[in-house]
């Protein structure tokens, strides 16, 4: 079928004064108060778009309008096709053409089984975009606005259809809406697009968005919109590298949403920092340079999940940086506050403060010493005893990481503190690589002991808790790494006698490779 490019703005031959003025006028302002109340009443929530972690942001509009049809409707046959939705959308009556797009978009927002690709394969969201170009209809622009917002909050395939039809260049022109509503589902669409893959943000992005953002983001503006301009930022600083100009434009205004009172604005905010320093030291200083550290350590202190979670991530990759980097994140109160999350009543919490520890221990015996004296051991240990196996994981990286960082009087404090009784009982866990990180451990805390001439006492120690016995029936295994470790630890450091220990100081077979931070425990993956 073929798509007029343009409507038929005539508003006589459309008799369209008399026929719907209240719905589509060309004097509508950017504050119109039933564009207002129609976006209160109908526009709750919408679906959005952000993958692969705890940020998942999906907000559909629970929109029932044909879900149950009356009786009435059944027998009169008045519930919309897409026949009939086609033929609208494609007339030359803007009037039409405002009624078949707001079907569309209703049925897009329905809360199950939308039917966005059924939309899609009827070639209707060129059209949509199309009608972005009614300058003097914004109601029509807002409707076909949010039904592209749904659309793009499906499968990439679906996004990829809006990107296809030119939405990125035509929603960044509404951007300079003088009609509030339409400008924030413009802002909406594009933080979907962004969302949907690192192509589609950099697109975005050169589609010179961030100027736009941050002038709406200075004004009054309400906080809907403002949420939403804070989601679409933290969109665009997901995935692997932000061009730099775009990070720096993003900074400053990243910087003053922290400190809105808005919990929603609060964590987005929050979300968008946590991405920048993500496995590059170079943007983690930038991110460290303009003083963020104090404010994220106080939000690290929040009541609120929604707060929390988004900075103690963006805290802990920031330490997974250089040590310099790292105690400045102490220097702020780090660990003062992951001394409260590692008792937080939550698991994931405990899991992610766990996490962050491990990449102090990481570093040199400077910060091990600080971990030492804000009374970390203990809490470790209780963690390694009790915790959730997702927390206990992530401890026996803290353990093993101090245990290749430490002083030879910091890692007696370890084991005084009775860290092998734990360690020894996850030999037998079902995670394999967990029992081969808990072997290397061992194996480390073995060479120490032959460095200090302990290793009588050491020995007897692991016997008494049956470690020897466990690591002794794990040369058996199954999985051949975790058996060939159990053998060389056998082989090389507790079977021979202490006079021979000394040859064995420089085997470092394969199977023992130190658990580098670097490189087995990346900066969190969002």
């Amino acid at each position: 079928m073929e798509h007029s490019s343009t409507l038929n703005i005539s508003l006589a031959s459309a008799g369209f004064q008399n026929r719907n003025a209240d719905v589509l006028s060309s004097q509508t302002h950017a504050h119109t108060p039933c564009l207002i109340a129609h976006v209160q009443v109908e526009r709750s929530i919408e679906l959005r778009k952000a993958k692969k972690d705890e940020h998942t942001l999906k907000r559909r509009n629970i929109t029932d309008a044909f879900s149950k049809p009356s009786s009435k409707d059944v027998v009169e046959g008045t519930r919309p096709n897409l026949d009939e939705i086609v033929h609208g959308m494609n007339s030359p009556d803007p009037v039409l053409c405002f009624w078949a797009t707001q079907t569309a978009r209703k049925l897009l927002s329905q809360e199950r089984n939308p039917p966005l690709k059924v939309i899609v394969e009827a070639r209707l969201v060129p059209r949509l975009v199309d009608f972005f170009k009614c300058f003097i209809y914004p109601h029509l622009q807002f409707e076909a606005a949010w039904a592209l917002t749904n659309i793009a909050s499906g499968p990439s395939d679906l996004t990829q259809a809006v990107v296809d039809a030119g939405a990125i260049q035509a929603l960044i022109e509404l951007l300079s809406s003088p009609n509030v509503c339409v400008c924030e589902q413009a802002v909406w669409a594009l933080g979907n697009i962004a969302g949907d893959n690192t192509e589609f943000r950099d697109i975005v992005i050169s589609s010179n968005i961030i100027p736009h953002l941050l002038a709406l983001a200075s004004t009054t503006i309400p906080i809907t919109f403002l949420r939403n301009i804070a989601w679409t930022l933290s969109n665009l600083c997901r995935n692997k590298d932000p061009c730099e100009e775009a990070v720096k434009e993003m900074l400053p205004a990243l910087l003053n949403l922290l400190q809105h009172d808005d919990i929603e604005v609060l964590s987005d905010a929050c979300w968008a920092l946590s991405y920048l320093p993500d496995g590059c030291q170079e943007r983690i200083d930038e991110v460290v340079a303009t003083g963020v550290l104090p404010r994220m350590v106080e939000l690290m202190k929040s009541s609120k999940l929604r707060i929390m979670t988004p900075s103690l991530r963006t805290v802990g990759n920031i330490v997974t940086g250089t040590d310099q980097q790292t105690q400045k994140a102490i220097d702020a109160g780090m660990l003062d506050v992951l001394v409260q999350l590692l008792r937080h009543p939550k698991s994931s919490i405990q899991k992610e403060a766990a996490w962050t520890l491990s990449k102090v221990a990481a570093g040199n015996c400077q910060p091990i010493e600080q971990l030492i004296n804000h009374g970390m051991l203990p809490i470790l240990v209780s963690l390694l005893r009790n915790g959730e196996f997702k927390v206990q994981k992530e401890a026996v990286w803290v353990v093993a990481n101090f245990t290749m960082g430490s002083t030879t009087g910091q890692l007696a404090m370890l084991i005084q503190s009775g860290v092998l009784k734990p360690l020894t009982s996850l030999l037998i866990c079902h995670d394999h690589k967990t029992v081969i990180i808990v072997l290397q451990t061992t194996f480390y805390i073995l060479q120490s002991a032959v460095n200090s001439h302990d290793m009588e006492k050491l020995r007897l120690t692991l016997e008494q808790l049956g470690t020897i016995e466990k690591i002794e029936a794990l040369q058996l295994h199954e999985n051949h790494q975790i058996g060939q470790t159990a053998f060389n630890i056998i082989e090389n450091l507790l079977t021979k006698e202490e006079d021979d220990l000394e040859d064995s100081m420089h085997f470092k077979p394969e199977t023992l490779t130190p658990p580098n931070p670097t490189i087995s425990k990346p900066a969190r993956k969002l």
